[in-house]
């Protein structure tokens, strides 16, 4: 859903900017509290993975494929304001770097995709799991869920947007049709690859995950006529570390990028092909970055394209992950400053 210059007017995509711009300021001051020692290392891994499973296209349809969002993923896995940075940063790095998704079209991304798809995800899995048993299979029941709905909450956004911003003389009816009609089966693989994953770390690291935190009750013992908590148990070494989670993540997502992306469908996603069929791409223009040495996900003047596509997923992947963990490496660092006595003023 990586909407190109030239669909959307420019007093319209100004105007997205600015939305975008505020919700990323929110997300910085709100991450400061999201962010502690479990979330901080993995916040920038869970951008890289986003990045590298959103090189995995799935067919849908004929002639039409889909792509991971990763809203439902990262507000999940690391919480809401810091789920909306990790696509913001994604979305950065492909339209400078790869020429996917337009310079002028980032405020219209960024709140398409990472505002719009968090907010819905997190809201629908939030009011989920109040109401399911508190046990793990309903983490990631939930999961599914949201990531169903947060895809066609995505292209309802998109509609709305190019209902008044949009360059071309299209019926919105038609375009709400059929954004709405191929992105609730795209809708169906966010949520497969979202429960899966999330229930994969709910499996070995349900400390991690910031979605589980606060749901599993407490054990109480009877203690001269009253209910007391039971002392928790300190968690061995091995699992308070980070070191092989965030490992096994980049090699993953490495391996997702640099490899598995080389068999992904070749058909345009959803948005390309409705854009395609109702006239909406009639005035696209061309990308900023074209002429990027890794636009369009290949290494330029390497003529092999299996190792064309696999180092420029690789690249990819480490600069998201660099650009990420910087990222929420410096809003740790302010949620530290602000909670030392210095920072507090006292």
């Amino acid at each position: 859903m990586h909407v190109p210059d030239g669909f959307i007017d420019a007093p319209i995509s100004a105007a997205t900017g600015v939305v975008a711009a505020a919700a990323v300021a929110v997300s910085l001051r709100g991450a400061r509290r999201e962010l502690d020692e479990r979330t901080a290392p993995l916040a920038g891994l869970v951008a890289a993975f986003i990045f590298a499973v959103q090189m995995l296209n799935f067919p849908v349809a004929a002639g039409t494929s889909g792509h991971l969002l990763g809203g439902a993923l990262a507000a999940i896995l690391v919480g809401p304001y810091t789920g909306v940075l990790c696509v913001s940063v994604v979305l950065l790095m492909q339209g400078i770097l790869f020429a996917d998704g337009g310079l002028t079209a980032l405020g219209v991304n960024i709140t398409d995709m990472a505002v719009v798809t968090t907010v819905v995800a997190y809201a629908v899995f939030r009011g989920l799991v109040k109401v399911l048993p508190r046990k793990r299979g309903s983490i990631t029941a939930a999961s599914f869920v949201a990531a169903v709905l947060s895809v066609p909450a995505a292209a309802v956004a998109f509609t709305l947007i190019y209902a008044v911003g949009g360059t071309t003389d299209v019926s919105i009816g038609k375009v709400a049709t059929a954004m709405i009609g191929v992105h609730v089966l795209i809708g169906i693989g966010e949520a497969v690859i979202t429960a899966l994953t999330v229930g994969a770390v709910v499996a070995v690291r349900p400390d991690l995950v910031y979605g589980a935190r606060g749901l599993q009750q407490k054990l109480k013992l009877r203690v001269g006529g009253q209910l007391v908590d039971v002392p928790a148990e300190p968690a061995p070494a091995a699992a308070r570390s980070h070191r092989e989670v965030w490992i096994t993540g980049l090699v993953t997502s490495l391996v997702l990028a640099g490899f598995v992306s080389f068999y992904a469908s070749a058909d345009p996603d959803g948005l390309e092909k409705v854009a395609a069929d109702k006239g909406i791409a009639a005035k696209t223009e061309k990308h900023a970055t074209a002429d990027s040495p890794l636009a369009d996900y290949g290494v330029k003047d390497v003529e092999d394209a299996r190792l064309s596509g696999g180092l420029a997923g690789a690249i990819g992947v480490g600069a998201t992950v660099v650009a990420g963990s910087t990222v929420f490496w410096v809003v740790r660092r302010r949620r530290t400053a602000d909670t030392s006595p210095v920072g507090t003023g006292v």
